[in-house]
């Protein structure tokens, strides 16, 4: 007989999770970097139990709202480019169902995370319980349920033999190449105490490595036939590039064969601002440069890209007869809007690929509008950014910050207008330094998201900043990591840019024909009192220094104290609502207007929207 050892189900999940490795960089290192955790009566007393004794091995970071973990542990893998994952812990029943937008947001994104909540007593004995949510017609049923929608693996273990099973499959998932996502495993309260004689030899220690899909050869000649045509080439690079660890593939392929590159808002940070075929961000809160090229394109090579709608300007940047190849190793992703699959990584594929085109190289015709174009956006970021010019502006701030980081640096930020202002403006110093989440653009993310890529960054890059940028807007909804960065010494920059209100919202309100309502507090009937927060003092009072800065001059000498502070350091200045936005480059959006109006500013805005259509490719 094998060797056992009697554990209850908590206690064997996190032994378990205590010796699955990982090497990076020829180094080994534990694949799950700890957790982040909120206890209460579903997951305190067997969880916690089990967690407390491995406390030195998997440090659990205490949170201060189970979706702001969520938000921490997606930043914490994305920094790791999907080879290192926390998990997040909740009590059965607000607690867990907190963390279902974190889980859409991994979800979306394709990023690790791995949920352990607690759930319903598996025997209904004390039926019904604290928090328990009831279903007449189907007492199987609860909040954990729901989270089916927003993962890749669900599980909820009954027996606790089941994890045997379902702890394997939950990491495969996450380290999956092609299918990678959120697992989530639901943890009935009394099944977490039970016990069972578990088999020593799961415990053993596992070095993992992500699997390499390897391109089909048929697949590979079909890519390079359909490129070998091009008379103007385009390549578009996405997230998958950093997480494949492809980067240098990307390149290398680009380089080679003198094709112009354009980036995604996940693909940021592919390639360095001032290579020569880097020609900036696409879609609809992107380039000219890209844009116009993209329209300019007989055969685009996607690569690592899920082509959202954002990338695509709703599926109107590329010429109607203009030829698609995706590289993914998600066959889903692959398969998109027609073309040419190839269903692989971008590190296998690439240099494959470019084996068979063999001297295939851009014409000077097609490199020489390429340089035009990127010309040309370079002169429109520099007036945008430029210091100098009017009120302060998003623009106008990430030029005078951009210009005092360093390489090493790392930027996060989300919803609202930032994102598409630091895509469009921000110079790259650093592949791998930017995370715009713009997979599910959502508020919140920034500050939970700056804290968990903080506590990743330090263990590999202690010496460099993270910069978070947040609106008003999203500092009011999630705000308390401050408190989380202060009490775990993982200092934050955080850029606190107040516009009034959700300013980017009402920018798409008022430029489909609306009239502002409801989204600046300025333009709030409600809103009596037209107070605007202190949020200096207010993050002051979590333990951060801080200060309100009004000039450019006040706002240089600001960043450089909070370079040289120690800890979470907040800058909050006032920027323009209205005029201060990035125009040029955005492509064509569609949303869903009035079909019919009493206003003929709305049905002048539904008219323009349609017009759109023409340019717009029909497929799936």
């Amino acid at each position: 007989m094998s060797e056992t050892v009697r554990l209850t189900t908590a206690q064997a999940i996190i032994k378990y999770l205590e010796n699955q490795w990982i090497e990076l960089d020829g180094e080994r290192q534990r694949i799950c970097g700890g957790g982040f955790g909120i206890f209460g009566h579903g997951n305190v007393t067997c969880l916690g139990e089990a967690m407390y004794e491995a406390h030195d091995k998997l440090p659990l970071y205490r949170g201060q709202h189970e979706q702001s973990m969520g938000f921490a542990a997606a930043a914490y893998a994305k920094f790791y480019r999907r080879k290192r994952f926390m998990f997040c812990t909740a009590s059965a029943g607000p607690g867990t169902a907190n963390l279902v937008t974190s889980s859409a947001l991994a979800m979306a994104n394709r990023l690790p995370m791995l949920m352990l909540c607690g759930d319903n007593f598996l025997t209904r004995l004390p039926d019904p319980v604290l928090q328990q949510v009831e279903h007449f017609n189907n007492p199987s049923l609860g909040v954990t349920d729901s989270f089916k929608a927003v993962t890749r693996y669900w599980d909820r273990i009954t027996h606790p033999a089941q994890i045997l099973q379902s702890l394997p499959q939950a990491l495969g998932v996450m380290l999956d190449p092609a299918d990678c996502g959120p697992a989530f495993i639901g943890l009935p309260q009394d099944v977490q105490g039970w016990t069972y004689d578990y088999p020593v030899s799961f415990f053993e220690p596992v070095v993992h490595r992500v699997r390499a899909i390897m391109p089909d050869p048929v697949e590979l000649e079909q890519a390079a036939q359909a490129l070998a045509k091009a008379k103007t080439p385009l390549i578009i690079a996405g997230g998958g590039v950093q997480y494949g660890d492809a980067i240098e593939e990307l390149r290398a392929f680009a380089e080679r064969h003198q094709i112009p590159v354009v980036e995604t808002i996940a693909g940021r940070a592919n390639l360095l601002w001032d290579h020569p075929l880097n020609c900036g961000p696409i879609g609809v809160t992107g380039s000219e440069s890209a844009n116009n090229l993209a329209n300019l394109a007989d055969v685009v090579l996607c690569v690592g890209t899920r082509l959202q709608d954002f990338t695509t300007g709703s599926w109107s940047v590329f010429a109607l007869e203009s030829a698609l190849i995706k590289i993914n190793p998600a066959r889903f992703d692959a398969l998109k809007h027609r073309g040419t699959a190839v269903v692989a990584g971008a590190k296998e594929s690439l240099p494959a690929l470019s084996a068979l085109m063999g001297a295939f190289h851009s014409s000077p015709a097609w490199l020489a509008t390429a340089a035009h174009e990127n010309a040309s956006w370079a002169l429109i970021r520099a007036r945008n950014t430029d210091s100098q010019q009017g009120p302060n502006r998003y623009a106008q701030v990430i030029g005078v910050i951009n210009g005092m980081c360093s390489p090493e640096d790392r930027i996060v930020a989300a919803a609202g207008g930032l994102p598409a202002e630091l895509a469009a403006n921000w110079r790259t110093l650093a592949t791998s330094s930017v995370d715009i989440e713009f997979g599910f653009s959502c508020m919140g993310y920034e500050i939970a998201g700056g804290w968990g890529a903080r506590i990743a960054q330090s263990e590999t890059q202690p010496d460099s900043d993270t910069i978070v940028w947040t609106g008003d807007g999203s500092y009011l909804l999630m705000n308390s990591d401050i408190y989380s960065a202060v009490l775990t010494e993982k200092k934050l920059i955080i850029m606190v840019l107040d516009n009034g209100g959700f300013a980017v919202i009402n920018k798409l309100q008022k430029g489909k024909g609306n009239e502002s309502y409801n989204n600046l507090i300025a333009d709030t009937p409600t809103a009596s009192n037209q107070h605007r927060v202190d949020f200096a003092a207010h993050a002051q009072s979590m333990g951060a220094t801080s200060e309100r800065v009004d000039t450019v001059d006040q706002l240089q000498a600001a960043f450089l104290r909070a370079k040289a502070s120690t800890n979470t350091y907040v800058i909050v200045m006032n920027v323009d609502p209205y005029d201060g936005w990035t125009t040029e480059g955005h492509a064509w959006w569609e949303v869903g207007t009035p079909a019919i109006s009493n206003s003929a500013s709305v049905t002048a805005g539904h008219k323009e929207v349609e017009s759109g259509r023409a340019r717009q490719r029909k497929g799936v």
